[in-house]
Parts: C-alpha cells; structure tokens; sequence
C-alpha cells in the first residue's frame, strides 16, 4: 500500500486539540477526528507495517482503532495524574514482531505530534520475566558484548541515541563494577533519532520511505531484542 502523506489538516487538528483539551470540543469535532487524523493514521499503520514485512516477515500490525490495535487510544487516563486533560495531544502506534501483546514484544513506534514524528525500535518496556532474561542477557559475554556494541554504533551515529535507563543501582546479584553496568540499569531499550520528521516531510509521500529509512537503521537493535 502507497502512502503519500498526512495532511496539514491532521497537524492542524492536533493544534486545535492542543488548545481545547476538553469533551465539549471534541465531541463536537468527532467526524473531523475520524476523517483526518485516525482514517489516515490507519492507512499509515498499514503502508508502513506492510513495508516493515518485506524486511521482518512477522512484524504484525492491526488496524483496529479501539486500543486493541496497532494506534494507541487517543483518550487519556486520569485516574492517577494532575492533569486531567481527557485528550492526548498526539496520535501514537506501533509494530511487533512475533505472536503475543504488543507492548510485551520487540518492534517500532511513532508519535505524531502537530511540530513532528517521532520515531524509535526496540523494547518500550520490559515486564518481570522480560526483565530478568534482559539482564541475563547483558550479563552474558557474547549476547552482552553484542549488544554494547549494537548500543555504541547506535550513539555513534550523529542524531541517534539509545534510551531506556532506569534504576539508579545497579541489580542485586550483579557485580556493581560491572563493564556493562550502565545497560543493566534498564527497564526498557529502544534506539530513536533525537530530532523528530519535520512537518514538511509529515505532509508528503516522502514520508514512507523517510520512517522506513529510520526504522532500518533502529533494526539491529530491536532484533538482538528478538533473540
């Protein structure tokens, strides 16, 4: 599937969204919603995923648009926040690789805001049992080494950097002179441009292949995730 683009109409909703953060507003700019930020947000999933197939075979991707899917809901969760802003103010998604719940696999993400895309591969978070082998895995000569040096080309390339660090000590069991103490403070892994896709690639066809560019240069990365 061909995806030429989002409009300056889906970047000018999420300004407005910005500035009217309320249910009243919303409501009624529903059909605006459907029709210019979530119908193409689905034709973005499905271009993008069915590009990242040709690479990963079993990247998955689901155009649902209730949360269960590949977009995230645009409703917020209140419930334990000061700010009670009903809406978030960007559209967000991503890809997976293997069977299981998205959250719980490797894979790729965006955040569509109305001043940028952002854009990243790898972990977005790693749950108890994830968690545990992760550090194994950096604990390990070979999968470890491996992945410091996936890490040090990633940060060594002007733009980029690797994030996910987390606990300020490191993991009981561990040596705390550990060489690669640093990754074993994570809860999460994922390498991500610092600078987001500009508007002006946003709102053009050559946006596809900018996000896959990016996405291939994240790939090494998710992958060792995979293993």
């Amino acid at each position: 599937m061909s995806f030429l683009g989002f409009s300056d109409d889906t970047l000018d909703f999420l300004a407005d969204l910005t500035i009217h953060n309320d249910k009243e507003w919303f409501e009624a700019n529903r059909d605006r919603y459907r029709d210019v930020v979530l119908a193409p947000a689905v034709d973005f999933v499905v271009a993008v995923g069915e590009g990242l197939q040709q690479r990963i075979p079993d990247i998955r991707f689901d155009t649902r648009t209730n949360g269960s899917g590949s977009l995230m809901r645009i409703h917020r969760d209140t419930r334990f926040s000061k700010d009670k802003s009903p809406y978030k103010t960007s559209v967000s998604g991503m890809w997976w690789q293997g069977d299981g719940k998205k959250m719980n696999r490797p894979g790729f993400g965006f955040q569509l805001e109305e001043s940028g895309l952002r854009l990243m591969g790898g972990m977005f978070g790693f749950d108890k049992p994830q968690l545990a082998a992760y550090r194994r895995a950096v604990d390990n000569v070979t999968t470890g080494g491996e992945l410091q040096q996936l890490v040090d080309r990633v940060e060594a390339s002007p733009g980029w950097e690797v994030v996910g660090e987390h606990y300020k000590r490191i993991p009981p069991g561990y040596d705390a002179q550990h060489s690669r103490q640093r990754l074993l403070r994570f809860n999460s892994l994922y390498a991500h441009p610092t600078e987001p896709v500009d508007p002006e690639v946003i709102c053009s066809p050559e946006l596809l292949p900018t996000v896959l560019d990016v996405f291939d240069q994240a790939a090494p990365l998710q992958q060792w995730l995979v293993k």
